[in-house]
């Protein structure tokens, strides 16, 4: 049976580890061709090896998406390798720093949204301007369930991954006549390099992160994954502009 993007081109910023890895090795086993994308080149090219070795076909692509210049550089790269740019799913981030709103740095500020907010911006903009010229596409961004609702300690953080949600809402409907959706991702407590350096830094957020799973447990990366691909699937046709929760059903509460 054909997998669920078979003959389609998908995108995966923020490919080198955790939720962008496991999402681009499943876009690779439902017959996607994958373009792999991070700063960190060894994480990128080892998402590249795994899939290669599974059967798939995939490539690496160096990328800061705070730039503007290396992600139209990302996306022209995209096309000139595989023709088009069917799915994209907008995963790169950073959690920044922990403390409180008066004493959080500027410097910590400006970092955390400008890969967060402007990447996933930058990444939208390329992305549509390519999928306008070829009749449609799909793209999913990573917001979180602190795009959902609030979290001490995480001003930039929440206040990104907030604007992701306004952001995927506002394309979602500029888009919707062009065949092209736009849906964003809200996974709640994920275990990741990026939780596992949270945990590091408050001794005890691991079992509070627990806590507050009403399932009891945390995510596995690759069930946000198999939401991602399934949103950019045509099992999806009439999804667009959804901040969907895949969480344990923490935001329920």
């Amino acid at each position: 049976m054909a997998g669920r993007v078979a003959g389609k081109v998908a995108l995966v910023t923020g490919g080198g580890s955790g939720i962008g890895r496991a999402t681009a090795q499943i876009f690779a086993r439902e017959g996607a061709k994958v373009v792999v994308s991070d700063v960190v080149a060894a994480g990128g090219e080892e998402t590249v090896r795994l899939i290669t070795t599974a059967g798939g076909e995939a490539v690496f692509v160096k990328t800061d998406v705070s730039k503007s210049a290396e992600v139209e550089a990302l996306v022209e790269k995209t096309v000139a390798t595989y023709g088009r740019l069917d799915c994209a799913f907008n995963n790169a981030g950073v959690e920044g720093a922990l403390a409180p709103t008066t004493t959080y740095s500027e410097a910590d500020w400006d970092r955390v949204i400008a890969v967060n907010l402007k990447g996933v911006w930058l990444c939208l903009k390329f992305e549509i301007q390519q999928m306008l010229k070829q009749g449609g596409g799909a793209i999913v961004n990573t917001s979180s369930d602190a795009g959902l609702v609030g979290f001490q300690g995480l001003s930039a953080y929440v206040a990104s991954k907030h604007g992701v949600n306004g952001l995927t809402k506002t394309a979602a409907l500029e888009y919707a006549k062009h065949n092209i959706r736009v849906n964003s991702v809200c996974p709640g407590g994920v275990r990741t390099p990026m939780l596992e350096r949270a945990f590091k830094m408050a001794p005890g957020m691991e079992e509070a992160a627990m806590a507050m799973e009403p399932v009891g447990r945390l995510g596995k990366p690759e069930e946000i994954g198999e939401a991602v691909v399934w949103l950019c699937s045509d099992a999806a046709s009439f999804v667009t502009g959804l901040p969907m929760a895949v969480d344990g059903g923490m935001v329920a509460q």
